[in-house]
């Protein structure tokens, strides 16, 4: 990866709308956003994905804007933000400053948070301060993953549904020896699943649409990054050892 994350310089306490950007103060105002108590009115905010790199800035996995703000305030891990080409390194005091900025100049960049007295900017990125160890090499096989990977597309007729009106389809049988990999299942609508009961495709006498290959990473992070909002987790992002879990 090109270039370390340099630490941001100090920036300007702003006001907007009569209340300023640190009035939760530091800590106790992240632990309160966290926690959702304390009189906040929280926005769908909390639910935001962040990135979480480890202490060498590789990702590591994504985890809710919730999770993410409870390490900002246990200190256990800093806000990274890409600014036209920089890394810049914010606690949570400076980054409650900063979205100040952000919400008169690019609110609609960013997944907001907003409180009786703040509003403050979901970061798209963490880094954990004590944490060096490698990340996994394999994307977990599960349900949720194998939706995204075929994008809630039945892999025969092509078609999209809702995840309640989807099944996981062998391609070869599990009464002729398919197995549960990547390569062997797939999305499938009830009709077309009923078409091919217990057949593979050549004895159903119909094709799938794209040959079914175990994702490279996550495939939920693949969809995400199509969304203009995450657009700088590509600069973190790695095929050779990017291969994280949704937590």
């Amino acid at each position: 990866m090109a270039g370390r994350p340099r630490t941001n310089g100090g920036h300007a306490r702003r006001e907007r709308g009569g209340a300023r950007a640190d009035s939760e103060g530091g800590v106790a105002g992240a632990e309160a956003l966290a926690a959702g108590s304390n009189g906040y009115a929280l926005a769908g905010g909390l639910n935001a994905k962040v990135l979480v790199l480890n202490k060498l800035y590789m990702a590591m996995r994504v985890v809710s804007a919730r999770r993410a703000f409870c390490m900002l305030a246990r200190d256990m891990a800093e806000v990274i933000h890409v600014d036209n080409g920089q890394y810049l390194s914010y606690d949570f005091e400076s980054w409650a400053e900063i979205s100040a900025l952000q919400a008169e100049f690019e609110p609609e960049r960013h997944d907001w948070i907003r409180t009786v007295r703040m509003e403050i900017a979901v970061p798209k990125v963490i880094r954990l301060l004590g944490y060096d160890r490698l990340p996994q090499q394999q994307v977990k096989l599960n349900r949720r993953n194998l939706f995204a990977r075929d994008r809630n597309q039945c892999q025969y007729c092509g078609k999209s549904f809702p995840t309640s009106e989807l099944s996981i389809d062998h391609v070869v049988p599990r009464a002729q020896g398919g197995r549960d990999t990547w390569e062997n299942l797939v999305c499938a609508c009830v009709r077309c699943n009923a078409k091919k009961g217990g057949r593979t495709p050549a004895q159903a006498r119909i094709e799938l649409i794209r040959e079914p290959v175990r994702p490279k990473r996550n495939p939920l992070i693949t969809l995400r990054l199509n969304n203009e909002k995450y657009e700088t987790w590509r600069t973190f992002l790695d095929s050779a050892y990017w291969s994280v879990e949704l937590r």
